[in-house]
């Protein structure tokens, strides 16, 4: 069970190029009996991420969900998107240090994944890391606190 959940479902999201992976994490966490909602997509056909990230940042805003796992193609338009709202700290994540270090230094709430730069078995080593990774508080909230919020 990860550290980060609280009884609460991981909001999860993808674009069609992240939709397989989606898939590969689902399965891992009903494999761990970890609850999630999917905000989309729901095939590989071509769809605009928009579409999925801002529910997905909205559910993680409003402590429906905690927290969220994205992923695109490069991940980049993905968390450019969740980014855009005001409670979202999106980490983009390649390797299963950065995914602890987004957790340890930034809070980071939504964990993005590069879907065509990853291998499935790197990524649920990214996922798992940033599931059980704490905020390491200190030095560092004084840092989050000045990420500018309307």
């Amino acid at each position: 069970m990860s550290i980060l959940l609280d009884g609460k479902k991981i909001a999860m999201c993808s674009d069609h190029a992240g939709y397989e992976l989606k898939s590969i994490i689902e399965g891992y966490l009903e494999s761990q009996d970890i609850q999630y909602q999917d905000f989309g997509t729901n095939s590989a056909d071509s769809c605009d991420y928009p579409d999925y990230a801002h529910p997905c940042a909205n559910a993680v805003e409003n402590g429906t969900c905690y927290p969220g796992i994205a992923m695109c193609g490069s991940g980049n338009g993905i968390s450019m998107t969740l980014n855009k709202h005001q409670g979202i700290r999106a980490a983009l994540c390649w390797s299963v240090e950065l995914a602890k270090l987004a957790r340890q230094h930034n809070d980071a709430n939504v964990l993005v994944l590069p879907a065509r730069f990853i291998e499935p078995v790197l990524a649920l080593d990214i996922v798992e890391a940033f599931l059980n990774t704490p905020f390491e508080g200190g030095r560092h909230v004084k840092r989050v606190e000045k990420i500018p919020v309307k």
